[in-house]
């Protein structure tokens, strides 16, 4: 009788079963031809082994590279913080209980199956009636959060009809010029019964203004309002170059929102500190979570300087993921987030509330890997993508729809991606209980490994003074550049497969999706209310609240001059986006990005 046939009681320890294994089974098998390729890895270039087993957490151990490291301890300014690295791998505290910390397993005790994740559809187009209409549907629809996406004019702070505007309105997102757009684009939605997450960052703190006074006028204080402010400036600056200010003033204004939400807004998340947008520039997987973990230490400490208690702010600091196609990297770099998350709270920045050390985040399927090729195979990737991210554990969702990498989504085709959504959550299963990938070999050993290389970026981030330093000098721009070339030439030489573009390419396609166009008369009806507004509004009092914010902004960033309270100013009196962000480009300048070398 050999190894493999003995019985559970009989048979040797599982290295001896592995070793027996790959003699008298796996040799024979590759000897009688070899596999697909020579060698298997994550979009990370994290190698993937050809089986994992409970070796694979005895070696991690042990010591060796699957585990979280060694027990060494770094010096990060002053505190002594073992970073990650204990001295061995033990299922029962680094796994642990769902609700329980480390969190790997999750932040609440019960998953899914007390509450479902919040399902937000990013959406906004034209002029601001557009966009509440789009919104009335989706929630018709059993969409339970909205999702603001704004202009190109005004995610750089300009006004519609600014020459540097010209030709921008309403093609990616809803343009909001001043409080009379947003009142438009807020009427008749139930602001105090759904959340509203804003992907704003340079203007984030005059655009949350005005959602604040929009939702007062309506009858809903600000602090029954719930939902999210995504502006994460550094983030900007590492991927998405979506900045005004240099870095300083910039962080600046995210420790004034920061600080107003924490007295006034206890319902509002105040950044979203975002690794998708670094993704979608070409990061992996593993820089993705520690650029954006980096990020999140810049913002803490900022608030801490401060002044603020961190316990006071961090319950309500969120985060935001891309959840690319590697199915089981994307699921291991969630769970390693909460895990790496709750240590950096703890022992370094010494939280006491256990709230401050939950990695709450929303997730969006990858936007850069739709097709424009055969765009129905983009149903598949999203609904994958969507998947990975609930058995990763996440607290909010959007699902990209097919036709995105063509036009901003159709009514029908954002339909069909909430509906992938409600089918995971209501047919497949998986919402059933909690963490079901928790304990496989495979995706506990992907974890770790993730986890270890994220610390190494930390540490090297901390090596050079922080990531504001980092960003300075080009570091992380470098490091997701590097990823990006690398990824094209395995894309180039048909290691990575990409199906419809380099692999099983239909020379013949003639698949048509219609795309969504700026409605006729959106533009028209933006531009009138926008001169009526000018025209109506108070002059002396708009001249006011542009003097008070430009005296504020001209001093030191303090508690005594957050600016926060002179942006409320401003909206109640319908200064636009564009006056309020030229008094800031006037005092902060504006920032022009190095050459990279």
């Amino acid at each position: 009788m050999n190894d493999r046939s003995r019985s559970d009681d009989e048979a040797p320890d599982w290295r001896a079963r592995r070793d027996a294994w790959s003699r008298e089974c796996l040799e024979p098998t590759l000897r009688r031809g070899g596999e697909r390729r020579p060698r298997f890895s994550t979009l990370s270039d994290l190698e993937i082994e050809r089986l994992y087993g409970y070796w694979s957490w005895e070696e991690a151990s042990d010591g060796a590279p699957a585990g979280a490291g060694g027990p060494t301890e770094v010096d990060h300014h002053g505190d002594r913080l073992r970073t990650g690295r204990w001295d061995r791998f033990e299922p029962a505290r680094d796994i642990g209980l769902p609700g329980d910390p480390p969190f790997t397993r999750g932040i609440h005790p019960t998953g899914y199956r007390t509450r479902l994740w919040t399902m937000r559809m990013f959406a906004g187009f034209g002029a601001a009636e557009d966009t509440n209409t789009r919104f009335r549907q989706l929630l018709a629809a059993g969409q339970t959060g909205l999702s603001i996406a704004y202009d190109m004019p005004t995610l750089y702070g300009y006004d519609t009809d600014d020459p540097e505007a010209e030709g921008e309105f309403g093609t990616c997102g809803v343009g909001v010029s001043s409080l009379a757009d947003m009142e438009v684009l807020l009427d008749g939605l139930p602001l105090d019964r759904v959340s509203t997450s804003m992907t704003i960052n340079s203007p984030a703190a005059p655009i949350w203004a005005m959602y604040i006074v929009a939702a007062e006028k309506s009858g809903v204080p600000r602090e029954r309002l719930e939902g999210t402010t995504q502006n994460d400036i550094l983030k900007e600056f590492v991927a998405q170059k979506e900045f005004l200010f240099p870095p300083e003033p910039s962080l600046r204004l995210v420790t004034d929102t920061v600080e107003f939400g924490t007295r006034e807004l206890p319902r509002w998340n105040t950044i979203s500190i975002s690794g998708y947008h670094i993704r979608e520039a070409g990061s992996t997987a593993i820089q993705e979570l520690a650029f954006t973990i980096a990020d999140g230490m810049a913002y803490v400490e900022a608030a801490l300087e401060r002044g603020l208690r961190v316990d006071d702010f961090a319950p309500r600091l969120s985060f935001f993921f891309n959840s690319h196609s590697d199915f089981f990297e994307e699921i291991a770099k969630f769970r390693a987030a909460r895990r790496i998350w709750w240590k950096l709270m703890t022992e370094r920045y010494r939280a006491e509330n256990e709230r401050s050390t939950w990695m709450r985040f929303h997730t969006q399927t990858a936007g850069v890997s739709l097709t424009p090729q055969q765009p129905l195979n983009n149903l598949t990737r999203v609904a994958l993508q969507a998947l990975a991210a609930v058995l990763g554990g996440t607290q909010s969702l959007h699902t990209d729809a097919f036709d995105e990498a063509l036009a901003v989504p159709t009514a029908e085709a954002a339909l069909l991606a909430l509906r992938q959504q409600q089918i995971i959550a209501e047919e497949s299963g998986v919402a059933n209980t909690v963490d079901p990938l928790g304990g496989s070999w495979f995706v506990e050993a992907i974890t770790n490994e993730t986890e270890r290389q994220v610390w190494r970026y930390l540490d090297e981030i901390d090596r050079r003074g922080g990531m504001v330093a980092a960003i300075t000098e080009g570091y992380p721009q470098r490091e997701i550049a590097d990823a990006a070339y690398r990824f094209q030439r395995e894309f180039d030489q048909g290691e990575r497969r990409i199906v419809g573009v380099n692999a099983y390419v239909d020379e013949g396609e003639t698949t048509t999706v219609p795309v969504l166009a700026v409605p006729p008369g959106s533009f028209e009806r933006h531009m009138a209310r926008l001169e009526r507004t000018r025209r109506e509004r108070d002059p002396a009092a708009v001249a006011s609240a542009l003097a008070g914010l430009r005296e504020a902004a001209s001093r030191p960033g303090t508690s005594d001059t957050n600016l926060m309270p002179h942006f409320v100013r401003c909206a109640r009196a319908y200064a636009t986006l564009g006056e309020q962000c030229a008094v800031l480009r006037e005092v902060f300048g504006e920032y022009r990005e190095p050459v990279a070398v």
